[in-house]
């Protein structure tokens, strides 16, 4: 690859991605997925705001430690202490990078109430602060598309003058389109002095549905950064997809000549991760990563795809890493299939986790006739959500209803050890297991989430469900999976109330972080 032709991929998910409403990440979820993405490839690692708590600023020491190729990027306000906490954050990474950011549009400058020359002296003193302290500086003028180009130009210049090695060009609230977002990148090559020197990435968000689109468009204008995040997480609509961008440049390089450093076959595997420690399940039919992207209903592509699977398909699953036969396993199936075939699903399993997941395995398979490639993926992030030291741990659930009577639950849990059984009533069955627990366990929580898809199909398939809970500003999900919909429900409302309990108790890494505003002095 040239310098020409080489598009740098910058992720976020660890810093703009968790900040979608519910998506809080635990300390050793973090360094796992920064681990992840380290070993798929990505150039730049945004591993968080070191500012925001005390949880933040020890998840990006931690990752910048550990990660062995990737750049390790910290987020800073335009403020000298903001930059000086990411510096200390970020400096024990092999390659460290500052990116220090303020918003230079008209309605973002009134918010801290700084006129333009105020402005200008203000990223003038912070660009330059973070150069001395680091060689790897990124500056980005927050809502940049709706910034007076003639201001942008000006701001843009005096950040390259005093140092900054790379200018990001954010779309902060998705509202560009890509003629615009080429346009933009085009100008800003061809005004701003020293422009030649530094690279200029492009950051869209997804609030009209063309943050992808707007991205290649940018990079076909000139840019060579791409700022994406995993399954486009992110606030609102979301971040650019890092799957959708890489798999674009990698299918349409006859049209689009760029070239990543990603290794796509470790694509769904962290696409899967991230979707479990998260808490948001990828749609069926989101490009690349969906249950749906390299399915066939149609008899028509049915039979297209048998005769020669080019006819339908633009890329081969396998260049994400999915597997290309999806066989199913059974009760026969012993520990050695269970564990080759996990692997070839993406999970590395240690003797030990695999004890306690053949268990699970063999209880599933006496309720299922098949267990396909979904079941087991449903089973490993069961099993990860329930790691058996929990506070709240579902013993047992029997729920009656119909017959025009409230439903009535039965539950048996243990609380802290202490096993403690209720009945209640409820308007439905949810209802009524959901009502067990909070006498169970009384909190004050509250649920802003209930999801409920199946994983595979039939009337044995096992349901998948997700629960965000909300307390006292905290937000901690849950998932859980099981043939039994209404036992899945509690399960994942048993495990969102352990995440609670445990931030509510955490004044460490696992501690949420602070809401601050991105203006305050």
């Amino acid at each position: 690859m040239t310098d020409k032709n080489r598009v740098y991929i910058f992720d976020t998910t660890l810093r703009d991605g968790e900040q979608s409403p519910g998506a809080t990440m635990s300390h050793a979820e973090k360094l796992e997925i920064a681990q992840m993405l380290d070993d798929m490839g990505v150039d730049i690692i945004e591993a968080g705001f070191p500012i925001a708590s005390e949880g933040d600023f020890a998840a990006v020491s931690e990752i910048a430690r550990q990660a062995q190729n990737s750049v390790i990027c910290g987020l800073a306000r335009a403020q000298l202490p903001d930059i000086d906490r990411c510096w200390e954050a970020v400096k024990h990474a092999r390659r460290p990078r500052i990116h220090t950011f303020i918003g230079t549009s008209p309605l973002h400058r009134a918010i801290p109430n700084l006129d333009m020359d105020q402005m200008a002296e203000r990223i003038e003193q912070t660009v330059t602060h973070a150069r001395n302290l680091c060689d790897n500086v990124q500056w980005s003028p927050m809502d940049a598309t709706r910034t007076e180009h003639d201001y942008l130009c000006r701001v843009v210049e005096i950040a390259i003058r005093c140092g900054a090695t790379t200018i990001n060009i954010p779309d902060t609230v998705g509202y560009t389109a890509p003629r615009e977002s080429a346009d933009l990148i085009r100008m800003l090559l061809e005004r701003v002095p020293g422009a030649d020197n530094i690279i200029f990435a492009t950051h869209c968000h997804n609030d009209l549905g063309m943050a992808t689109a707007n991205a290649l468009a940018a990079v076909e204008a000139g840019a060579r950064q791409i700022e994406c995040t995993i399954n486009g997480l992110g606030e609102r609509a979301g971040n650019t997809a890092l799957e959708e961008v890489v798999m674009a440049l990698k299918v349409r390089h006859d049209i689009m000549p760029f070239d990543t450093g990603i290794d796509t076959t470790k694509i769904m595997g962290i696409s899967r991760r991230v979707a479990q420690v998260s808490g948001f399940p990828v749609q069926f039919n989101k490009a690349i990563v969906g249950k749906n992207a390299f399915l066939h209903e149609s008899g028509i592509h049915q039979d297209g795809v048998l005769k020669n699977v080019e006819t339908f398909e633009i890329m081969r699953p396998e260049d994400i890493g999915l597997t290309a036969a999806n066989i199913a396993m059974g009760k026969h199936s012993g520990r050695a299939a269970l564990r080759s075939k996990l692997a070839e699903l993406g999970f590395d399993v240690g003797d030990n986790q695999l004890k306690d997941v053949f268990v699970r395995f063999k209880a599933l398979a006496d309720r299922k006739k098949e267990i396909f490639d979904e079941d087991l993926i449903a089973l490993m992030q069961d099993s990860a959500a329930n790691t058996g030291d929990d506070h709240l741990q579902v013993k047992h659930l029997r729920v009656v209803c119909g017959g025009g009577e409230p439903a009535l639950a039965s539950l048996s849990m243990a609380v802290d050890g202490e096993e403690k059984t209720v009945e209640m009533h409820g308007d439905g069955p949810v209802d009524a297991a959901f009502n067990c627990v909070n006498a169970l366990f009384p909190h004050k929580a509250v649920l802003q989430l209930y999801q409920v898809h199946a994983v595979t199909e039939g009337t044995d398939a096992q349901a998948t469900v997700s629960v965000r809970l909300e307390e006292d500003g905290r937000i901690a999900t849950g998932q859980a999976a099981d043939t039994d919909t209404i036992l899945a429900s509690v399960k994942a409302y048993a495990g969102a109330l352990n995440r609670l309990i445990v931030r509510r108790a955490m004044t460490g890494p696992d501690a949420d972080a602070k809401q601050i505003s991105m203006y305050s002095h």
